[in-house]
């Protein structure tokens, strides 16, 4: 004789199934915040002081590991053990420009003497090749020399002619480093004020232009790495 039987399943209580799906996303929330906090996060380009090297509107992926840990949202931030090389890009917190983070090349390392000098830049008195200039710059160019102090970095923007930086404020903290850009994984053609910080109407904008007009993507631009 064939015997069946039935298994019935039995739901949890509500109270726990609510439980189980607040620990579910509150470990959700602890991942995004370790990655944005330590591992990776999105930039994009809002001005064109690093063209031709980075164009405004490039949208970047930034890598801190090694760099900065912080909660994201919060001012909070602690140096990690990594440090850029010479002609390195990073991006930093701006030491003039509260909340606003820029990307620069490092030209000048801690301890360095830097000077321009009929348009080319040395380090420690020796000419510095810049393949990756947008335009060289003047003949009567000049600047410095000024040392590197410790624990600091001098910069400067690709776009010489259009870039406000370290000839202008001084050198960059090690402590406001936060990463290294990787990757473009996208790039769109749209006026700098798209790309504007609180310009959330005219990003949205720039967005919907670029579905309706491929166009105005940068294909080519896109998985440049760096």
């Amino acid at each position: 004789m064939k015997v069946e039987r039935t298994v019935k399943m039995v739901k949890a209580p509500l109270g726990h199934r609510i439980k189980r799906e607040v620990i579910a996303w509150a470990w959700l929330l602890l991942i995004f915040l370790f990655i944005q906090g330590t591992l990776v996060q999105a930039r994009v380009i809002p001005s064109g002081s690093m063209e031709e090297t980075l164009l405004v509107g490039d949208h970047l992926i930034m890598t801190r590991f090694g760099y900065d840990a912080g909660i994201p949202g919060l001012d909070w931030h602690v140096p990690l053990w990594r440090k850029p090389g010479r002609q390195q890009l990073i991006i930093f917190r701006s030491v003039v420009e509260p909340g606003t983070d820029l990307v620069k090349r490092v030209i000048g390392l801690p301890g360095e003497s830097v000077e321009v000098r009929q348009g080319m830049v040395f380090v420690n008195g020796t000419p510095l090749a810049e393949p990756y200039l947008a335009a060289p710059m003047g003949a009567n160019e000049k600047f410095g020399p000024v040392q590197v102090p410790p624990e600091s970095y001098f910069v400067m923007g690709d776009n010489r002619a259009n870039s406000f930086d370290s000839r202008f404020w001084g050198t960059v903290p090690r402590r406001n480093i936060v990463g290294t850009p990787v990757i473009i994984y996208l790039s769109i053609d749209a006026p700098e004020s798209a790309w504007q910080p609180g310009q959330i109407r005219a990003r949205v904008l720039a967005y919907l232009s670029a579905v309706t007009q491929p166009r105005l993507v940068r294909w080519r631009r896109i998985l440049t790495t760096f």
